[in-house]
């Protein structure tokens, strides 16, 4: 009992390292002056070579079933348009709403995870992500400012749940750095042919990154991706794919004290803002304390 005590301690450690981590990528959103699709798809390349190399180095054997490797290319493809829709949100509103909406994850989660994984539904935890979604409508509702970056930021939370809850029935096909490498391609690809029509629509006048934008990239693409990603791979093993996602929803605590700090959001915002953030704060402790107590996660 100690033991798989010290084991989900452990994994719960791993997880609010990685949140951490995740908290960080919104404020870069807004230093990086490409746009969503642009800073994606930098971001996945810059990863997609480093894991080569990381592997290339440690002799890592990549042969996978084909089977699995096209799941994982398919899985890859979510977590893409995930952060395409992440990043459009903060830039369509600002740090604090794009982050506030990641949230809704929760949600989303307990519905998904019981029919994708086939488990039974966890009233508890539907009511938890229920509670993280009235506190985005109190925002949306009284907030019009922000309408159409919440609606993204709802389709970015969205395909977050749909990633998540496929990665946590397959997290045991391959070694973390493995499975990225797989999904980060997949997500590439996707990207790569998606990216003419998107600038089509959405023309940028420089496609290629600036100096800073650079440094800022790898910052994201090595610290933020790559550690964070296994982080929570790692933490997947012995937690559910909803007290991650739950857990997540403190990425926008992270984030928003970070954009208060560096942009001061906080002049721009309503009332209804730091509502909403109360409710959302206090369904992650709720789930931080059934864990804590005991129970299942």
């Amino acid at each position: 009992m100690i033991i798989i005590f010290e084991a989900m301690k452990a994994a719960l450690i791993q997880l609010h390292i990685a949140v951490f981590l995740a908290g960080f990528t919104g404020i870069l959103g807004v230093l990086i002056s490409l746009n969503e699709m642009q800073l994606v798809w930098y971001r996945i390349l810059i990863t997609v070579v480093s894991l080569l190399l990381l592997l290339k180095i440690n002799k890592t054997s990549l042969a996978l079933p084909l089977k699995t490797k096209i799941r994982l290319l398919g899985i890859g493809t979510i977590i893409a348009l995930h952060w395409v829709a992440f990043y459009g949100s903060i830039k369509l509103a600002n740090v604090s709403i794009g982050l506030v909406c990641f949230s809704s994850v929760g949600f989303f989660t307990a519905i998904l995870e019981p029919l994708i994984i086939t488990k039974k539904i966890r009233w508890i935890e539907l009511l938890l992500g229920l509670i993280s979604l009235a506190g985005i409508y109190l925002i949306f509702h009284f907030d019009a400012r922000y309408q159409m970056g919440i609606l993204v930021g709802l389709i970015s939370a969205l395909l977050a749940a749909i990633f998540s809850v496929l990665n946590k029935k397959h997290v045991e096909t391959a070694a973390p750095k493995i499975m990225m490498l797989y999904e980060l391609s997949g997500g590439l690809a996707i990207l790569t042919l998606l990216m003419p029509l998107y600038l089509y629509f959405f023309p940028k006048a420089s496609l290629i990154p600036t100096i800073h934008d650079w440094g800022w990239l790898l910052i994201l693409s090595w610290l933020c991706t790559i550690v964070a990603m296994e982080l929570m791979f790692k933490s997947l093993k012995k937690v559910s794919a909803f007290t991650q996602n739950l857990s997540l929803n403190l990425e926008p605590v992270y984030a928003i004290i970070m954009a208060f700090i560096l942009f001061q959001e906080n002049e721009k915002l309503q009332p209804s803002f730091f509502v909403g953030l109360a409710l959302i704060i206090f369904s992650v402790v709720l789930q931080m304390s059934r864990i804590v107590i005991g129970k299942k996660v």
